[in-house]
């Protein structure tokens, strides 16, 4: 008999979605970093859906208002790879029956900083008893049709481009304390023409292979422009940790030059570092030597 463990994660969602119907409202549905629904004449719902689990995305030890700051986050991460504005939260806990009132109030204050530092409203949710803590956060946001941003528009010759730099997340605490790039996310797509983008959760390769599968393409990227943190342990700390939550974007050539020309906002960072190309799903990549290798699609995954 098969396991969950055979087929892994991916193999698990499309497995679950191979039979799943939508109506024309949904303009995208599973295999996306958030839905987007149809909601009036020039306007689409979006909508992500984000589970942490104690032991699995954050440790008993850690501080309870990182645990909250990082549940609320990490779907807002999602809200901004879409281009979308992030507008209303609905928080489900799974509690162990022990859990102290103290520590669910520090958990809430993370979460009630960042949903104000955003407009975020929290408007309901759920609670159960649970063996292990368990946050499952769902976020609204809304985009203007002509804004929106997914992972399957990547177009040869687009320049690969990113927010901020890579690896050392955990070694760091960046993972419980990284601001989302709902702002970076604006100024990029009310400025600029972009193809696709995708929040960097699962690795630099892993979520830059969500994006040429989906867009049917392939990528090179290059060792010497890949932005390192000083804590990242290693290049493949960097490839593949993940939990960086910067975001990955494209943009056709002559959108890049005017992008390199123009004068950004005080505090954000992009870096290109790679480029589109033609052969379908492959990852090239050029190291300092400029000696080039094929890139075996990997992150992480649950199962």
């Amino acid at each position: 008999m098969r396991r969950i463990k055979d087929i892994g994660e991916l193999g698990l969602i499309k497995r679950l979605s191979k039979n799943i119907k939508v109506d024309k409202s949904v303009i995208c549905g599973i295999g996306d970093d958030a839905a987007v629904i149809e909601l009036i004449k020039d306007k689409y719902l979006v909508v992500t859906s984000d589970m942490l689990i104690e032991g699995r995305h954050f440790l008993k030890t850690d501080k309870p208002n990182n645990i909250g700051h990082k549940a609320l986050a990490a779907s807002l991460s999602d809200i901004a790879a879409m281009g979308a504005v992030a507008k209303y939260a609905f928080i489900s806990l799974g509690l162990p029956k022990n859990t102290t009132l103290s520590y669910i109030d520090k958990i809430y204050k993370g979460i009630i900083k960042l949903a104000g530092k955003f407009n975020v409203s929290i408007c309901g949710g759920d609670t159960n008893a649970s063996d292990k803590l368990t946050i499952d956060m769902t976020i609204i946001g809304v985009i203007d049709k002509k804004r929106l941003v997914l992972r399957s528009g990547a177009k040869e010759g687009d320049f690969i481009l990113i927010t901020g730099r890579l690896g050392g997340s955990l070694k760091s605490g960046h993972h419980l304390r990284f601001v989302p790039r709902l702002a970076e996310s604006r100024y990029l797509v009310n400025n600029f023409k972009l193809n696709s983008m995708i929040d960097i959760s699962d690795g630099l390769v892993a979520d830059l292979g969500h994006i040429i599968t989906r867009s049917n393409v392939g990528a090179v990227i290059y060792e010497e422009l890949i932005p390192r943190n000083k804590d990242a342990k290693s290049l493949n700390d960097v490839l593949y940790s993940g939990e960086d939550f910067e975001l990955l974007f494209t943009m056709p050539q002559k959108q890049a030059k005017k992008f390199i020309k123009a004068s950004h906002p005080k505090g954000m960072n992009f870096f290109i570092m790679g480029q589109i190309i033609k052969k379908p799903k492959e990852i090239l990549f050029v190291d300092k030597k400029h000696k080039v290798k094929s890139l075996k699609i990997k992150g992480f995954r649950h199962f």
